[in-house]
């Protein structure tokens, strides 16, 4: 989620510099519209959508990765 807060408020930064605001604005209505397909329509619930699945595979990770290391450690 912070790695998607960061990218869009960085885009909205850039529509302040003259000379690549347009740059900066399409960047950032690409982004939202990226954010509203997983939202189904609300770029705020898309990105609560990709931060819980992220949050997901990686707590799935790291059970897989502490039975491995017990696993193989009892060996």
């Amino acid at each position: 989620m912070l790695l998607m807060s960061g990218s869009l408020a960085s885009t909205w930064l850039l529509t302040c510099i003259p000379g690549i605001g347009s740059i900066g604005q399409i960047t950032t209505n690409m982004l939202l519209a990226f954010l509203d397909t997983f939202g189904g329509g609300c770029a705020v619930q898309g990105m609560l959508t990709i931060g819980l699945v992220c949050g997901f595979v990686g707590a799935l990770f790291d059970i897989y990765a502490f039975c491995s290391f017990r696993t193989q450690k009892g060996n």
